[in-house]
């Protein structure tokens, strides 16, 4: 499964989360359509509003047009039981994986986010 891996500058990067996509190893979609969120839902909680909230840890996004699973890889220091669910699951639907954001980019992101990116 993902890892850090060294850069071209034989520096370390520090790989913060991974992405489970929604295309098989030989190329074809996976299905159902909505397979992305139904996996997010099984880590879900309802909030106060009584409305499901993904888990900060495991959410759906559209990358490319493709829809995937992105994975904090903190997950698996937090719920062991979680992250293996999700790679059994990629694995056993014979799913493409990628490293996904790095540290210093997801911080980036949260600023972005917050709007203080000066």
């Amino acid at each position: 499964m993902p890892e850090a891996k060294l850069g071209e500058t034989a520096a370390a990067v520090a790989v913060v989360e991974f992405v489970i996509q929604g295309v098989t190893l030989d190329g074809k979609p996976f299905r159902p359509s909505d397979w992305a969120e139904r996996l997010c839902g099984v880590m879900a909680a309802f909030g106060g509003d009584h409305r499901m909230q993904y888990s900060p840890y495991v959410h759906p996004v559209t990358a490319a047009g493709l829809r995937c699973v992105v994975v904090d890889v903190r997950l698996e220091e937090i719920e062991p039981m979680a992250y293996r669910f999700l790679i059994g699951f990629a694995s056993e639907n014979e799913l493409k994986t990628r490293d996904g954001r790095v540290a210093d980019r997801t911080e980036l992101a949260r600023l972005q986010r917050a709007g203080d990116t000066h």
